[in-house]
């Protein structure tokens, strides 16, 4: 109805009764209800879980052939399908973009991991508005959304309480989240989590926490909350562990299990694997296990030629992947065992998989110094240590950030070349699962596993088919963008039936590869190189899935026009400007400049982002100014700290004396600055940058030299981890025997503020930062 006092001619004032289908009269008697119409999904439509785990190589679950005890995923992958030519991005932030949207990592402004801001589109690290998520259309259409675990699908420089939080989880159609925005984080120690679009002000973890299983807890209640207060509303829940990502990390309850599994070593594990693999039909009679991976850079030599201290090494990593592994199948279970007491286990979609193949990032020997292998620049001095000394029984544990050597990355990856990060097979075939028995029943005779080439693409018009719900071509008046992927429901319901995706192109740092119906054009590209078809090489998958046997050579018209097809693709969806050796990736738009500014820090304010606070201190001189309102003896604790255990530095106060701790990726210097008298009003730390990537700090009291601390070697690339804390030392410490003291040692006197003053850059930067953080972006992710 239509307020007889309505001014249609008004824009500014919008007719109260207008559209109204009752009617309005002076009393309610004279008047008739009418209410709007809730969206509601299908009568019957199945909740959807997500479980998307992190650089997890094709062979690493019992339905793909590893050894590692997986009975929650063996027993989904029993009544469900294995996609076993599931192929994705070979790196985090591009995978996920792709799943979310149904679109090319590059057309959503993925082009790389969340860790750059180069000032291209292909790179904008923003999902538009005109880009519907998966959680959006499906919230869209009744169904409740959650979403734990890492995002990553925020830049970094947006991840501070003070971003407008455009592209974060809430935002981009979730109900409620709970995780982790980057890339990695400590499984004992997260340090920084969110929920929902706040930062968590978190001082201490309690002892025997574990991030998996406490994903898993939010999990679990944000579903028993939903079916508390609605006993129909199927729900969409995103479940993105950060395991099995490094640093690794393992509870001990789940390393004991694994002890000596892996003293056999890499080339026992790739061999008994693939067998599986073959008995389990994932290949055709015929295909080939690779030789070790041998090119330049990504080599793996014999086990057998290790030493015996080597193997024990070696093999213990393994033993803390494994159990990494194991844990997420238990935490799984913990899931399934709540949707099979509500009695919905048999109508929910169950999708596993990983966002992209296992790394080879560890190196040929592994590390325990996680922060500083990764360490990329060209002027590291001779001295730099990207290995720390640890006693092998806290390998695995909060005291050591450790990976692989990259062996287990190869052995991962089973039977495929190379690994995350290259588009050859080991960087892009992963593990896919999928289990609903009300929808999707398997016929007799069917064993599950699918030979069908499918994509990361595929996944959202496929679930959305599965739940009975239509992709609109707008959403709130606006036109959206169409999809690159293709449902494959078809696949799953017949392993007769044909694949839907019949070519695809890749690019990641440069690495490119075209598939088209059985032939794969796919290139390892040199940082540097030229971009020329001398780099193209030619598989028949049909025939060699494994990619052992290049036909580029007898099929020179086949590359050629799989080439120009691939050229063509890159412009239609945003992929160039490609990677050079300019180190142009990484450079940060002109707002990066603000986070540069001295900032002052008063007690309480809550830990500082990881990003904001590297941007204080990289590369650069800077001074810490501690104020004190008045120093009285008996006052100690922590003034200022920065950092964990893979690397930083913290100032207190203990037994009346002051000291400063210094972490180089695991490594400890303390030293002693004397007494800190009563009456004290300023402490100050100087750091200077000297030469061949080194501080060197100077303490004061009062403006008095109270001591001196260096040269160490600066913490750069993605260390910190940890941001700046203001009167503690916050989760992770970064002195481990202060904390074994006083946990996290909150200072008890009075402490006005602290003040970061950055300096002068150094000498190697600005021109080699950039080329710095590019390539330890990469190697992150």
């Amino acid at each position: 109805m239509t307020s007889p006092t309505a001014t249609p001619d008004d824009p500014h004032h919008r007719d109260p009764y207008a559209g109204f289908p009752g009617t309005v009269g002076r009393t309610f008697a004279e008047s008739t209800p009418a209410w709007p119409s809730r969206v509601r999904p299908r009568e019957g439509a199945p909740n959807i879980v997500v479980v998307l785990i992190d650089d997890m190589g094709y062979s690493d679950i019992g339905p793909f052939g590893a050894e590692i005890p997986t009975p929650t995923l063996d027993r989904l992958a029993a009544t469900g399908v294995r996609l076993a030519n599931y192929h994705t991005m070979p790196l985090c932030s591009p995978a996920r973009a792709a799943l979310l949207t149904g679109l090319n990592p590059h057309r959503v402004g993925y082009s790389f991991v969340a860790n750059a801001d180069p000032g291209f589109p292909g790179y904008g690290m923003e999902v538009a508005g005109d880009i519907p998520t998966l959680a959006e259309l499906l919230h869209d259409n009744g169904y409740a959304t959650y979403a734990v675990g890492k995002w990553h699908l925020t830049r970094d420089s947006a991840s501070s309480a003070a971003d407008n939080r455009a592209n974060w989880p809430l935002q981009k159609g979730f109900d409620q989240y709970y995780g982790v925005l980057e890339g990695l984080t400590s499984l004992f120690h997260p340090h920084q989590l969110v929920r929902d679009n706040s930062p968590l002000d978190i001082d201490e973890f309690p002892d025997g926490y574990y991030y998996t299983d406490d994903i898993t807890d939010q999990a679990i209640a944000m579903v028993k909350s939903l079916r508390a207060h609605d006993a129909d509303k199927p729900f969409f829940l995103y479940l993105a562990h950060n395991a099995v990502h490094g640093p690794l990390q393992a509870k001990p309850e789940d390393l004991a299990r694994h002890r000596g599994r892996y003293d056999g070593g890499w080339d026992e594990l790739r061999t008994s694997r693939f067998a599986r693999q073959l008995a389990a039909g994932h290949f055709p009679p015929g295909t080939e296990l690779p030789d070790r991976n041998s090119e330049a850079g990504y080599e793996v030599g014999p086990w057998d030629e290790l030493t015996p201290v080597q193997q024990k090494l070696y093999a213990r990593y393994m033993e803390v992947y494994a159990a990494m592994v194991d844990n997420v199948d238990q935490n799984l279970g913990r899931l399934t065992d709540t949707l099979a007491a509500l009695g919905e286990l048999d109508n929910t979609i169950i999708l596993f998989t990983s966002d992209n193949g296992g790394t080879g990032e560890g190196g040929a020997e592994g590390t325990r110094s996680y922060f500083s292998r990764f360490v990329h620049h060209p002027r590291l001095p001779d001295d730099w240590n990207p290995d720390v000394e640890r006693e092998i029984g806290l390998i695995g544990g909060p005291q050591s950030l450790v990976h692989y050597p990259r062996g287990w990355g190869m052995a991962s990856n089973t039977p495929f070349r190379l690994y995350k990060g290259q588009t050859y097979a080991g960087g892009v075939r992963v593990p896919f699962v999928l289990s609903w028995p009300a929808g999707l029943p398997r016929s007799e005779g069917d064993s599950g596993v699918r030979a069908q080439y499918q994509y990361v693409t595929d996944i959202l018009p496929t679930l959305l088919e599965l739940a009975g719900v239509e992709r609109p071509s707008s959403r709130r008046g606006e036109p959206v963008q169409g999809l690159d992927g293709v449902s494959f429901t078809p696949v799953l319901r017949s392993a007769g039936a044909e694949s839907t995706h019949a070519e695809q192109y890749c690019e990641m740092t440069g690495n490119r590869s075209y598939y088209r119906d059985g032939w794969k054009l796919v290139t390892l590209h040199r940082p540097g190189a030229p971009y020329d078809d001398s780099e193209w090489a030619l598989y028949d998958l049909r025939a060699d899935p494994t990619e052992i046997h290049d036909v580029a050579d007898q099929h020179q018209e086949l590359v050629a026009e799989l080439s120009a097809a691939w050229e063509a693709a890159a412009w239609r969806n945003g992929v160039f400007p490609l990677a050079d050796g300019s180190g142009a990736l990484a450079l940060r738009g002109p707002e990066a400049e603000r986070l540069r500014r001295p900032v002052i820090l008063l007690p309480g304010t809550p830990e500082l982002e990881r990003y904001r606070s590297s941007r204080l201190i990289a590369f650069r001189s800077f001074t810490i100014e501690t104020a004190l309102d008045h120093h009285a003896e008996g006052d100690q604790g922590v003034l200022v700290s920065h950092g964990d255990q893979g690397g930083g530095y913290s100032l207190y106060i203990e037994d009346g004396r002051l000291h400063f701790a210094y972490n180089q990726y695991g490594e400890l210097f303390e030293t002693e600055a004397g007494a800190v008298p009563a009456g004290t009003r300023l402490i100050t730390v100087e750091a200077a940058a000297v030469a061949d990537l080194k501080w060197e700090f100077r303490l004061t009291v009062d403006g008095r030299e109270a001591g001196r601390l260096g040269p160490v070697h600066q913490l750069i690339g993605m260390a910190p981890f940890q941001g700046i804390s203001v009167g503690i030392d916050r989760k992770s410490p970064v002195s481990w025997p202060v904390h074994e003291r006083h946990r996290s040692f909150r200072y008890t006197g009075g402490l006005r503020c602290v003040t970061y003053i950055p300096g002068d850059p150094a000498p190697y930067d600005p021109e080699t930062v950039a080329q710095a953080l590019t390539e330890a972006a990469a190697a992150f992710e």
